[in-house]
């Protein structure tokens, strides 16, 4: 039989990995939901985040609104992997880099407060690994907002997107709170309050601004934010399809509506590099799991004898938040 203890972390990462509070003591809202005391959860919150099986308690920004992000791989040679790994994990803006089974062999996130910045991000990597970069860019998501269910027969959970993101809704000060957020929210009583008096703004300015981000659709996710390797999916692959622009939308539709299929998205291709346009990941608890989940994808009426390739990651180098303004640092 389970434990209480166990049974009480296992509530935390099911039912708080979005639609986290936006009031003053959050925590003690999670607690009531619980039936434990707020102390408790930040104890437990604490643990977990120190095991490694939760990044954060924090948010997901939508791509390319308060800043942007691309999508780049490197083709490392088998003995310089490590090397190359750690020249681009000196980057503060790339948040996840991991290895894949493919000739193009380091994938990773790169992020910055603008294009130009990626850019030169992108160029400082080139010119110290001596090798090309693959930039690709999002064309548009599909399906970008996952979490993992962590009780017994649980399977990873896709949140199809209500809303498209409203950059308009953008006003001064949004970028630093967010850059806050995406890195992780103190694990404290007030955390709001605690944010607020690193900006020097109000608690109740940075709760309104929290709730109309979230409205608008820049604040994509707010809560606990899992380290789905360590709690269990350890075998996860993401596929790319080849296929014409004018077939993507339909297919990419189709695809992100498939159960097991955890993220799916459109991305410009290479060319005569890398041909492919469709992107979707599936997270599975072992590698015949994700291979069943492909072969369901396969047989779909707008896949069906479409090219693709299945890239496998074997390690990961980094998994955490997007820094949004790097200008901003990291708060303490």
């Amino acid at each position: 039989m389970q434990d209480v203890a166990d049974i009480l972390d296992r509530q935390l990462l099911d039912d708080w990995q979005r639609d986290f509070p936006i009031v003053s003591k959050p925590f003690a809202e999670l607690a009531k939901s619980l039936g434990t005391s707020e102390a408790d959860v930040l104890e437990r919150l604490i643990a977990l985040r120190n095991e490694g099986r939760i990044t954060r308690v924090g948010a997901t920004c939508a791509p390319n609104t308060l800043s942007a992000s691309t999508l780049a791989a490197v083709a490392a040679p088998q003995g310089r992997v490590e090397e190359v790994a750690a020249i681009i994990n000196q980057e503060p803006g790339v948040n996840h880099s991991y290895e894949r089974e493919n000739h193009w062999n380091l994938w990773f996130v790169a992020t910055g407060s603008d294009r130009d910045a990626v850019d030169d991000l992108l160029d400082r990597i080139a010119q110290r690994t001596g090798l090309r970069v693959m930039d690709l860019r999002l064309r548009q998501p599909f399906n970008i907002d996952l979490g993992f269910k962590m009780t017994s027969g649980g399977a990873p959970i896709c949140h199809p997107a209500k809303r498209t993101a409203d950059p308009s809704a953008i006003v001064e000060g949004d970028k630093a709170l967010m850059n806050i957020l995406s890195i992780g929210m103190p694990l404290t009583e007030a955390p709001y309050k605690v944010i607020a008096d690193q900006l020097h703004r109000s608690e109740s300015d940075v709760m309104e601004r929290v709730a109309a981000l979230t409205e608008a659709g820049i604040l994509s996710r707010l809560g606990v934010i899992v380290r789905h390797r360590t709690l269990g999916w350890k075998s996860n692959a993401m596929v790319v399809w080849k296929l014409p622009q004018d077939q993507v939308k339909a297919a990419g539709k189709q695809l992100a509506a498939l159960p097991g299929i955890t993220l799916c998205y459109e991305r410009r291709p290479v060319p005569d590099v890398w041909p492919y346009r469709l992107y979707c990941m599936i997270h599975a608890q072992s590698r015949a799991d994700a291979l069943a989940v492909l072969a369901k994808a396969e047989v779909l009426s707008e896949l069906q004898d479409v090219d693709h390739e299945v890239l496998f990651s074997t390690r990961c180098f980094r998994q955490k938040g997007a820094v949004i303004d790097q200008a901003k640092g990291v708060p303490a």
